[in-house]
């Protein structure tokens, strides 16, 4: 009996525990999702993860975080009683006490030790490259461009072809265009694709679109690798299809960029 009854009495002050230290999982989860998103904003990565249209909503959002978590970590310290509610009305949730709060804090923990990457060609691969925009982005009045082809980003010329996508219009046109380096196994082995992201809402929705460069030996210029091609345009054949491909007078191997993103 002694050893149930202290048993019992352990059992109680592990609850009692238990039930002090759960309150302060909502102000580690406020305080790490927070901090997370003002981190974002002050490294720069915040580019990489939504359209700049949001990031000052986003970065508002992270102060309230901050200041909710610590007017409630100040209400715990100055009351570490339950609230006459929580006793008088109980509390249901799909998951035991503390678990919910416990997996946000985990992941705005590890979303402030693990930066966010860029989207790679594996990515793109996957969401299938195009060299025309969704119909939900293409809003065009009339063909004409009034920006010189060696001005044109490769945005400026996937938007172009969208208007117009005769590829024999743009031959020995001058390009100028910067992007990341995709091996589509549709393409002939001397071929690569340029390619960007896109995004309209965040990085979850990103499209990549890109242009095929005759380049010889695809293998000199690994995946991933962000290149400046400046070079005329032509035509190509394949499968039966024609596309406008780049003819590459220099290729340069360049830095990712800060804003690897288009909008």
């Amino acid at each position: 009996m002694p050893i149930l009854a202290l048993g019992g009495d352990m059992m109680v002050r592990l609850q009692s525990g238990v039930s002090l230290l759960l309150p302060w999982l909502d102000v580690l989860a406020l305080l790490s999702w927070g901090s997370l998103l003002l981190k974002y904003y002050a490294t720069g990565q915040l580019r990489l993860l939504i359209h700049p249209n949001y990031a000052i909503l986003t970065t508002i959002t992270g102060f309230v975080l901050l200041m909710v978590g610590c007017f409630r970590g100040l209400r715990l310290v100055r009351d570490r009683r339950k609230s006459a509610m929580m006793a008088d009305f109980p509390h249901f949730t799909l998951l035991p006490p503390g678990v919910g709060m416990g997996l946000l804090a985990t992941v705005a923990i590890a979303g402030l030790l693990i930066p966010p990457k860029v989207l790679s060609s594996d990515t793109a691969l996957q969401r299938g490259i195009s060299d025309t925009l969704p119909i939900t982005q293409t809003a065009v009045e009339s063909f004409y461009n009034p920006t010189p082809p060696e001005e044109r980003s490769l945005i400026d010329w996937v938007r172009t072809l969208n208007a117009y996508p005769e590829p024999d219009a743009y031959t020995d046109q001058a390009v100028n265009v910067t992007g990341f380096v995709v091996h589509p196994p549709e393409l002939p082995d001397d071929y690569i694709l340029v390619a960007r992201f896109i995004i309209t809402c965040c990085a979850v929705d990103a499209y990549p679109v890109g242009l095929p460069v005759k380049v010889g030996d695809r293998e000199e210029y690994p995946a991933d690798d962000w290149l400046t091609v400046k070079g005329v345009m032509a035509t190509e054949t394949f499968e039966s299809r024609r596309q406008l491909v780049i003819a590459p007078e220099d290729l340069e191997t360049i830095p990712t960029p800060a804003d690897p993103y288009e909008f």
